[in-house]
């Protein structure tokens, strides 16, 4: 039987209500100094201004060696009432440290797997999605080191994969390499940022193997290609591609949060949610903020 895998236990795909399918609760990054998702208090006051605006439920696709604190976030979905879901994975390596990195050779899918079945660490919280990382128009060799090692845990377990494109770009790549060479069913790999390279040839061309397509990070002033968000989710929708559709908000650092000053997790449904029902319907942006996360991070776990 088919469940989502939240930081509290696992649960039916159904009650997971209003999602943010991409986003950040904490967050550390060498390509962002001073910048770093690091407050508890801040964190809670964000989930709570997102249930506020209607939101039941947050994808956090931190991954491993990133400063995920796993540890804060069972507290903070009781206390706040917002379902949680946690990542593993491991992100492009200019991220992290090289050290940890090299830690990890020769075990890394180990180290997926059990973060998926036993837990990070000694918290007892089970992540319930994989996060790897493509490069800018093309895959180099530690993508493709930790691709291989997501289809493995993926394989083991039955986890979906969430994909970083760097700048929207290299979807057919990801897809060539995970569902090609390495066998990952097509429903089971969601690519994140499309909206950042609004490409719609590209865009029909990865739908047609069944992913998910997420646009996430829509209030981004460094991204002059957000405001054609609307459109490349209609063509989408035109093309039959509808029921693959994921929105998310992708907030990765404090100055974004909403309790910062920023548009964070709420502006999805404040503000992207009504813009989208104008161009696609109510009942389409509603699905895709709740049945479609349902179903992309709804597992039978193995």
């Amino acid at each position: 039987m088919s469940r989502v895998r939240t930081v509290l236990g696992d649960i039916a795909p159904e009650r997971l209500g209003v999602c943010d399918a991409h986003d950040h609760l904490f967050l550390r990054s060498r390509q962002l100094p001073g910048r770093e998702l690091d407050d508890v208090d801040a964190a809670r006051a964000e989930l709570e201004a997102f249930r506020a605006a209607g939101g039941a439920a947050v994808v956090q696709w931190t991954p491993h060696g990133m400063g995920r604190r796993a540890a804060d976030l069972a507290a903070l979905s009781r206390a706040t009432g917002v379902h949680l879901v946690c990542a593993t994975g491991l992100h492009q390596a200019p991220h992290m440290a090289p050290e940890p990195v090299a830690r990890l050779r020769g075990r890394l899918a180990e180290v997926f797997v059990a973060e998926l079945t036993e837990g990070i660490g000694t918290t007892g919280v089970r992540a319930g999605l994989i996060k790897v990382a493509g490069g800018f128009h093309a895959l180099d060799a530690h993508a493709r080191w930790t691709m291989t090692a997501a289809a493995e845990a993926h394989h083991a377990t039955g986890a979906p994969i969430a994909v970083h494109l760097e700048l929207g770009t290299g979807a057919l790549d990801v897809l060539d390499l995970l569902c090609g060479e390495l066998g990952v069913p097509g429903e089971r790999v969601i690519l994140g940022h499309l909206n950042r390279s609004p490409d719609p040839v590209v865009h029909r061309q990865a739908a047609a193997s069944g992913c998910w397509l997420a646009f996430d990070g829509p209030s981004r002033a460094h991204h002059p290609t957000d405001w054609r968000m609307p459109a490349a989710v209609r063509s989408l929708a035109e093309a039959g591609h509808g029921d693959r559709l994921l929105l998310g908000g992708d907030t990765v650092t404090a100055g974004a949060r909403s309790v910062d000053g920023g548009p964070g997790m709420p502006y999805l449904l404040r503000r992207l949610r009504p813009r989208l029902a104008a161009e696609l319907g109510q009942d389409l942006v509603d699905r895709m903020l709740t049945e479609h996360p349902s179903r992309a991070f709804a597992v039978d776990w193995k």
